[in-house]
């Protein structure tokens, strides 16, 4: 079924998505927080919440907007994220989403939906603007434009060790845990249905999962540990991660409040997210 290409630029139904303390401490854990990081995962300290976890209000409106396009959900993948915080969310409360498909460009084999959600609290607040890269295999040749070439606002220095570099090793029930904050597709748990879509080797983490970890060892290593202090983190999946994998996130200061990022797994000495880049406050 061809693309609806007619959808673009037209914004999707908001989605509410109510939420407890519990909800955001499970994300907390899903991307791997530990005890150490008490403060996530216990309401006698609030708890506070990561930054990232407006991700799981967003799974419905990005869903909305990946059927409206008329793309095969079991053919997708996630190719990067961007997330500009303006708030953290509060510990329980009322998020509300909303989708637009900026644009399609045409890869050949391949598409890429850019499409941008944002997320705002009960009172109308804007809590995060979030602009997701989704791959489409199969979906290319359609005759659209390929994207142009950008540089990142920010590059790894070749010349120089990073100024922090945070090794954690995911667990192998990592993707179990983390779909439970809302990205139920079965390509992260099922092994049946990975070897048919391509990933012969097993369910693969999710990306936002990834993502999730890149949040927190910034907040660790760029922020002092203050979630609120990151504004902006963007970032390119390059390549899968298996539940299990050892993740490496290293981040250079490039000026203050600019800071240059890479996560590899350490058992492939693979980088998995490239062109990343943080802003902080």
């Amino acid at each position: 079924m061809a693309l609806d290409l007619s959808i673009l630029g037209i914004a999707g139904a908001p989605f509410s998505f109510d939420y407890r303390w519990q909800d955001a401490a499970l994300y907390a854990l899903g991307v791997g927080a530990k005890r150490n990081e008490l403060e996530f995962l216990y309401e006698g300290l609030g708890p506070k919440v990561l930054p990232s976890f407006v991700s799981a209000a967003n799974y419905p409106a990005l869903g909305e907007a990946i059927d409206r396009l008329g793309a095969n959900k079991a053919m997708l993948v996630h190719g990067g994220q961007k997330m500009v915080f303006h708030k953290l969310p509060k510990p329980s409360g009322r998020l509300v989403s909303a989708s637009t498909v900026r644009v399609v460009y045409d890869l050949k084999r391949l598409a890429q939906m850019i499409v941008d959600i944002e997320t705002r609290d009960e009172e109308g607040a804007l809590v995060a603007a979030c602009t997701s890269s989704i791959i489409l295999r199969g979906e290319g040749g359609f005759g659209g434009d390929p994207p142009a070439k950008e540089p990142a606002p920010a590059s790894v220095p070749k010349d120089r060790a990073p100024d922090f570099s945070i090794e954690e090793a995911t667990s192998l029930e990592q993707a179990l845990l983390f779909r439970l904050s809302g990205d139920l597709n079965p390509l992260h748990a099922d092994p049946a249905f990975a070897a048919e879509v391509g990933f012969t080797q097993g369910p693969i983490l999710h990306g936002l999962a990834t993502y999730g970890f890149l949040v927190r060892h910034a907040i660790q290593g760029a922020c002092g540990g203050d979630p609120a202090a990151l504004h902006v983190i963007d970032g390119q999946f390059r390549k899968p991660v298996w539940p299990g994998d050892t993740l490496i996130t290293s981040g250079w200061q490039l000026q203050p409040g600019l800071w240059a990022l890479q996560v590899k797994v350490k058992e492939r000495d693979e980088a998995v997210i490239t062109g990343a880049w943080a802003q902080t406050r």
